[in-house]
């Protein structure tokens, strides 16, 4: 099925050439059939020379319903333009000429019907003309009488070849379905029109009601006056929801999948004619219609703010109209399109901005890219990319986080640098807190500071700090070993970030080289609380110190003199294997203090294997 929407000035030619097309009244009031004046959207449907349906919605000709007609055209992938032959081109065909235009539409016909009242060849001139000048361009036109029967063949033929010339839509993209007609049938509730543009529904089919964002469920689908089990785009569709009632539905309302659109009330776009003067303006999109205040950015590119959010994609086509412009062809137009670039922009706040803003989306294409969307965001989570309407899926740098890769590099060196500055202020600290680093980069998920520390950096225990260097040995601040061997002092002397010249207090130093004094006679017999508190080291100074190699630090209470842990190899090593806990404690001549928490530590190094029997086997 095609839908295309009658358009024109003339009311009474337009309803008669479409009862003429269809059979069917397209006027659905009794005033405009007693007016001969459309003054609501009306509908029809034909089947074609091909075997093929064409749906028209019949769009009000008089400038007082204007918003009617637009909420008619604006889903539509084409329009029937029609020009009566005794009349001739009309300001208000203008307008609506206008609006097809500024709405992006590219395929039409045009109809100059009453030809049995005067020769159409001048209508048919100016007409042609006019629509030239549109992204229209030359379309094909068909003189008619729907009187006398004139001309009807061919315009059969020619409608023919222009659903022929539209294109199908992808009937996987996500729905949104702007409501044009919102009713009650007796016995199945709630029912809602529209045209579908892409897509498909089904029964059963769980969609969002905008702008609340409410749940409602598919009852049944009609279309064409058919009860259908699924509807693909483009097509007309009548909806019969379980789940809400008529009250909380209106035109200009859309029934959208879930999570698959952007409900926002400001957006930066591209226009396609002259900025206009005034500064609040209507905007159009589907059926809907909102009041926007409009601010340029730096030629065609401006950052609308809607009264009312609306969901929306990146590339959608929106109309703004002044409805207070003079009305006259050859003035000023009264509408023009704009072009989504952003649906989510980031705001504006340093002197400058503006401008800058301009001349980077000025350089972007028709439809962003990814790409384009990641270096202005810099980071974005893969379900607001799929909001905005991109399809294409970039590779997360960590869970379903997107990145520009610029910016993820300069990330990674302010996450060094703030290591290092958070360092050399608090050298006893354990390592900078992971919800500072994030804090310090302005990122929006911890997760991402992990994904960025890269070597030297590590991220263990919910901190940051730098790791071991060559041949050096580095315990977490959880006490979770990094790589065991070798385990010996990195000294005072290399340099380093764990010597006094890089940051470690020398009362520190002083009193780890005591540590290792009383541990010199007795490797294994680990100082308790009351000896580390006298020596000065509280668990700042032992992490610190630990991080230098001055110290190895088994558990919050174990500390052991660096290589103590290889040592403690060795001699199990000559166990008899397995052995148990008390073995080793035999062994090592220590406590059962130090000797579970070594052993753990072992374990968790590789060296030992814990057996179901709780003994231990060296690996």
């Amino acid at each position: 099925m095609q839908v295309v929407a009658t358009a024109g000035h003339v009311d009474h030619g337009k309803s008669t050439l479409v009862r003429a097309l269809t059979g069917m009244e397209p006027d659905r009031w009794a005033e405009e059939r007693r007016r001969g004046l459309t003054i609501d959207l009306g509908f029809a449907w034909m089947t074609l020379p091909d075997g093929g349906r064409l749906a028209f919605v019949d769009v009000p000709g008089h400038e007082r319903f204007v918003p009617n007609m637009l909420a008619g055209v604006g889903p539509v992938p084409a329009v029937l333009l029609v020009v009566a032959a005794d009349e001739g081109w009309m300001p208000q065909t203008a307008e609506h000429l206008a609006a097809v235009d500024a709405l992006g539409i590219q395929h039409g016909l045009l109809v100059v019907t009453r030809s049995d009242l005067a020769d159409p060849e001048a209508a048919l001139r100016q007409a042609a003309e006019e629509t030239g000048a549109t992204r229209l361009g030359a379309l094909d036109a068909v003189p008619v009488s729907a009187v006398t029967g004139a001309g009807m063949p061919e315009l059969r033929a020619a409608l023919a070849r222009l659903a022929g010339r539209l294109g199908v839509p992808d009937p996987a993209a996500p729905v949104r379905l702007w409501v044009d007609r919102a009713f009650s049938i007796t016995g199945s509730g709630t029912v809602v029109t529209g045209t579908l543009p892409a897509g498909a529904l089904r029964s059963g089919d769980e969609l969002l009601v905008t702008p609340s964002m409410r749940p409602v469920r598919v009852r049944a689908l009609q279309s064409l006056g058919e009860p259908a089990g699924q509807v693909v785009g483009v097509a007309r569709v009548a909806v019969n929801l379980r789940g809400t009632a008529l009250a909380g539905l209106a035109r200009g309302m859309a029934l959208v999948t879930p999570g698959r659109w952007t409900m926002t009330n400001m957006i930066d776009v591209r226009l396609t004619g002259s900025p206009p003067a005034a500064r609040e303006l209507t905007l159009h999109i589907g059926s809907a219609r909102t009041q926007v205040r409009i601010r340029r950015l730096g030629g065609v590119i401006a950052r609308l703010t809607l009264r009312e959010p609306l969901p929306l994609h990146v590339g959608d086509q929106v109309l703004l109209r002044d409805p207070g412009a003079a009305r006259s062809a050859r003035t000023a137009p009264l509408m023009l399109g704009a072009r989504v670039l952003d649906p989510v922009p980031p705001a504006l706040v340093r002197r400058g901005a503006a401008a800058a803003v301009a001349d980077e989306l000025a350089g972007w294409p028709e439809v962003p890219a990814a790409g384009d969307l990641l270096r202005r965001h810099r980071l974005l989570h893969a379900s607001v990319l799929a909001t905005m309407g991109i399809e294409e899926r970039p590779v997360p740098v960590v869970a379903e986080w997107l990145a520009d890769p610029a910016h993820w590099a300069g990330l990674r060196e302010r996450l060094a640098d703030a290591v290092s500055a958070y360092a050399a202020r608090e050298p006893l600290a354990p390592g900078m807190p992971v919800d500072a680093a994030r804090a310090a980069l302005g990122l929006p998920d911890r997760h991402l500071v992990g994904a960025l520390a890269a070597a030297p950096l590590e991220v263990r225990g919910g901190y940051v700090f730098v790791g071991a260097g060559q041949g050096g040995h580095s315990s977490s601040p959880g006490g979770a070993p990094g790589p065991p061997w070798p385990d010996t002092p990195r000294g005072t002397g290399l340099g380093g970030r764990g010597s006094p010249q890089g940051g470690i207090p020398e009362p520190v130093v002083a009193a780890a080289a005591k540590l290792r004094g009383d541990l010199a006679a007795a490797p294994f017999l680990a100082p308790d609380a009351d000896r580390l508190r006298e020596l000065g080291l509280d668990l700042k100074a032992v992490a610190a110190a630990a991080r230098a190699g001055l110290l190895l630090r088994i558990s919050e209470q174990i500390v052991l003199a660096p290589g103590a842990a290889a040592e403690a190899a060795r001699v199990l090593a000559r166990l008899p294997q397995p052995f148990t806990a008390a073995e080793a404690r035999q062994a090592l001549h220590t406590t059962r203090r130090v000797a579970i928490p070594l052993l753990e530590y072992l374990d968790r190094a590789g060296v030992t294997e814990r057996l179901a029997d709780d003994r231990r086997r060296m690996r």
